[in-house]
């Protein structure tokens, strides 16, 4: 998955679309104008590929939130855990129109999903995380992910749930560096708890953490086979698809560059790997690409589709 430098499409980006291992795009601010431009961006994106392509963005709400201008503006999704302390009931009801909402806006302008929700848990030390979680309750987490998750659906839209298995925890920005979470499962239940309840609805996708989880496994959860295959897909169960977080980030250094990262990734059971901000990277990683999708990625990967 790559992103684009500006508003309109580049003849080297053209040219990128078109490369058989490139399977989606996300959206960026710099990306967008106005409603209208963005459909004809996303339009021109699609023509250029040439076969079917996800576009994706991250529209979570408060400062997460790329289109503004001719957007509802969401605010930060504290705010939903704030009104279930209040009123249980109608923060559902809120959380259900606000993923529908969601899904109705993005349809109109032909994009397919947004990397949302959040469901770490806000124990209060992540600045990068912060008020982009929903409450430091894992069960209230999983109450209203699961209705903004059926809003969502009801707008036709599959919801991709982040960051597996937590990333509440943490002080350090994956951006900049790799966090390390030394708590062991038993601690960490807590935190795959909303997971668990999202997977038994019917979850679409899962994008991970760019976290190490020392007790569990030294390799983080994107170049992680425990994580990935003995956790969420036999331990949960989990059939959907499985996005690494952006291989550019600083957090996922640690399996070497471009190239060693995306055979790790894949190996673990990534199923879509974002190259992000780096379109040297991302060209690195196309030019003499031989890696193979993992069995069933692109049947997974389909099912996020609009049109499918």
């Amino acid at each position: 998955m790559i992103d684009l430098a500006g508003e309109a499409l580049a003849d080297e980006e053209r040219e990128m679309l078109a490369h058989p291992a490139v399977g989606g795009i996300i959206l960026f601010a710099r990306n967008y104008r106005s409603p209208t431009q963005l459909r004809g961006l996303v339009a021109s994106v699609r023509h250029a590929a040439g076969r079917p392509l996800l576009v994706a963005v991250d529209q979570e709400g408060g400062r997460v939130q790329r289109m503004r201008s001719g957007f509802s503006s969401l605010a930060p999704a504290r705010a939903l855990g704030e009104a279930y302390d209040r009123d249980p009931p109608r923060a559902r009801k809120l959380a259900r129109a606000r993923g529908r909402l969601l899904a109705l806006e993005l349809a109109a302008v032909d994009i397919d999903f947004s990397f949302a929700p959040v469901v770490d848990l806000d124990y209060g030390r992540s600045v990068v995380i912060g008020d982009r979680a929903l409450h430091h309750d894992s069960a209230v987490v999983a109450s209203l992910a699961r209705a903004f998750l059926a809003g969502a659906r009801a707008g036709g839209m599959a919801c991709v749930a982040k960051h597996f298995p937590g990333h509440g925890w943490v002080m350090a920005d994956s951006h900049k560096e790799t966090p390390v979470d030394s708590r062991d499962y038993a601690l960490l239940r807590a935190d795959l708890l909303p997971f668990e309840r999202l997977i038994e609805d019917g979850l679409g996708a899962v994008m991970t953490a760019h976290v190490q989880y020392g007790a569990i496994d030294a390799a983080i959860p994107c170049y992680s086979e425990r994580w990935l295959k003995a956790e969420l897909r036999e331990r949960m169960g989990f059939t959907g698809a499985i996005f690494s977080d952006d291989l550019s980030m600083r957090g996922a250094g640690q399996a070497g560059g471009a190239r060693e990262r995306a055979a790790a990734a894949l190996q673990a059971g990534c199923d879509m790997l974002p190259v992000c901000n780096d379109p040297d990277g991302a060209r690195e990683l196309l030019d003499g690409w031989n890696l193979a999708p993992n069995p069933g990625s692109e049947q997974r990967l389909a099912a996020l589709s609009r049109a499918r």
